[in-house]
């Protein structure tokens, strides 16, 4: 029977936690101390009121500076929120069509994909046909192929137009 391993805590180890003989030392004014025993870089972290924190484990001697670790953890924290709330998720709007489209209503409709490309947005254009509409694809493939060349200064074809049983589908994504 072998003895549990211990708990890995999330984050940098602190203070006796850190378990090797010697460490890089950086002090609490940003000064290398350069490779010091461990007892002693504890030592000097108690004296100035602050923990040693092992900042790189995996270097030789591993990297250790002084510093308040609350403070330490609370930017972490800050910095991640901070990258959270930059990173956008790209959707995926759609915009239906029909191959007898009006020229007004083809308007609106390039106009409203214009935005969601402007917002980084991808657009998945779905036409549709009905009844014997069925019998002449190559005006919907066509009204794709206009669609393709007036966004082609703002967007990209992610995915060529295929055929879906009674609809065509064709993916663009901006440039």
């Amino acid at each position: 029977m072998r003895a549990a391993q211990p708990v890995q805590k999330d984050g940098p180890r602190v203070n006796d936690e850190i378990r090797v003989r010697e460490v890089q030392l950086i002090d609490h004014e940003g000064t290398n101390r350069g490779v010091t025993p461990i007892h002693e870089a504890i030592a000097l972290a108690r004296e100035a009121g602050l923990d040693l924190v092992e900042i790189s484990p995996n270097n030789t001697p591993p990297v250790c500076k002084i510093l308040d670790y609350g403070k330490f953890k609370f930017q972490a924290q800050k910095k991640a929120a901070e990258a959270r709330k930059k990173q956008k998720t790209v959707e995926v709007k759609e915009i239906k069509l029909r191959p007898g489209i009006d020229t007004h209503d083809y308007d609106v409709k390039m106009r409203s994909m214009k935005r969601f490309f402007e917002e980084g947005d991808k657009v998945k254009i779905t036409l549709r046909f009905r009844g014997r509409e069925m019998a002449h694809q190559d005006l919907g493939y066509k009204l794709l192929q206009r669609v393709k060349e007036d966004v082609a200064p703002i967007a990209k074809v992610e995915a060529e137009p295929m055929s879906e049983g009674r609809q065509i589908v064709m993916i663009l994504a901006p440039r």
